[in-house]
């Protein structure tokens, strides 16, 4: 016959095991959840902010990707181009030269060909054409880059808006429940608010490394049109045969 002592064991032990039991679903429920949350289902969880950093990202990608392929086709051999157009001036063949420009279409030739098409007339008019030509060439090159730089500085503070947002959503939360309020369940709160600043500062990040990278390749190919204009203008100044006027 069992003793009142016994029968108490029995049920402490059974009620070690499901409590036992209820701790292991509970490790095995946590453990389980951030390998079948992917990136969509994380990014997701920022709320609406992460819509506009969304748009910015894909923007930023864009104006990368644009300005990439105009500064690539801009890319020019200027010693083997000036030493072209050097032949055909002092050969006379003016008109040789302006079709080369056309034919090569890059900002140095076209930014040459406007003084080519003066020649003639006082240098003073041919170093205004260049530099006027000059000055709608580096604006084409420099379009756009304001976006980037944009993108760069808006993308981080709309990471903090919406952490911002989704405190003061965890604290009036907190205080709806009267403080009575599980600890993993603020720890969510929290942790949802500032995936915002991760994804802002991450699209801030990618956007402000390649604005300077790209505004470094448009400096150096600005430098080089100002060299390869002023080698033109002495070009045009020392002793050189005869050129064709130009209808």
């Amino acid at each position: 016959m069992l003793t009142t002592h016994s029968m108490l064991s029995f049920f402490t032990g059974l009620l070690l095991m499901q409590q036992n039991a209820a701790n292991d679903t509970l490790l095995t429920e946590v453990a389980s959840e951030p390998e079948t949350m992917n990136l969509l289902s994380l990014l997701a969880e920022g709320g609406f902010v992460m819509i506009p950093i969304a748009i910015l990202s894909i923007l930023g990608i864009y104006v990368i990707a644009e300005r990439w392929r105009v500064l690539s086709n801009s890319t020019i051999d200027t010693e083997k181009f000036l030493a072209s157009v050097e032949d055909m001036l002092r050969a006379g063949e003016t008109r040789a030269a302006i079709a080369y420009c056309d034919q090569t279409d890059k900002p140095l030739s076209r930014i040459l060909k406007q003084g080519i098409k003066r020649l003639g007339r006082p240098l003073q008019d041919i170093e205004e054409s260049i530099k006027n030509a000059g000055k709608k060439e580096i604006f084409m090159l420099e379009k756009k880059m304001d976006w980037l730089a944009t993108i760069a500085g808006v993308a981080p503070l709309l990471g903090f808006l919406g952490t911002v947002t989704g405190m003061i959503q965890a604290f009036m939360q907190i205080q709806s429940l009267q403080g009575n309020v599980n600890p993993s369940v603020l720890a969510g709160g929290i942790w949802e608010a500032l995936v915002t600043t991760a994804a802002g500062l991450a699209v801030g990040i990618f956007a402000y490394f390649f604005y300077n990278y790209l505004l470094s390749r448009i400096n150096r190919m600005i430098f080089d049109l100002e060299m390869a204009s002023k080698d033109f203008l002495d070009l045009l100044q020392t002793p050189k045969s005869k050129k064709e006027p130009v209808a």
